[in-house]
């Protein structure tokens, strides 16, 4: 079932809603098969601070990154999560390609990350559209 932001050649996969880590982080994101290719969508409601370096999009093997971590930092441990790309803007609508090779069966929540002080910006936690 296709969501109604979601194009005629596009199938929504996942999606959730950011909460918030270390910083404020909102919007939505969403899983997408589009033309054969996985893409992670951030929605145009997106936003995270601009007070971290390296930050950068990955998917994490919880649900519940939030939860399941320390405050204030949330750090994230290694093997727990894959890197899919640097976070191009602190805002906006923005996509990101999913490696074929990757099993989306075993990541739960896309987290935005500063990977240069191991601390959790935002999470969300995918639920399958199916």
């Amino acid at each position: 079932v296709a969501s109604p932001t979601a194009s005629a050649n596009s199938t929504v996969i996942s999606s959730g809603n950011f909460v918030n880590g270390e910083h404020p982080t909102q919007g939505q994101v969403e899983i997408v098969t589009q033309n054969g290719q996985r893409i992670l969508k951030l929605n145009e409601q997106f936003n995270t601070s601009t007070s971290g370096p390296d930050l950068v999009v990955v998917l994490h093997r919880s649900a519940n990154v939030i939860g399941e971590t320390t405050p204030p930092a949330y750090p994230l441990k290694e093997g727990d999560y894959t890197v899919l790309a640097p976070l191009k803007e602190y805002s906006g609508a923005q996509n990101y390609e999913i490696p074929e090779n990757l099993n989306l069966n075993d990541f739960r929540s896309a987290v935005i990350w500063c990977r240069r002080f191991n601390a959790t910006f935002g999470s969300a936690a995918l639920k399958s559209s199916s």
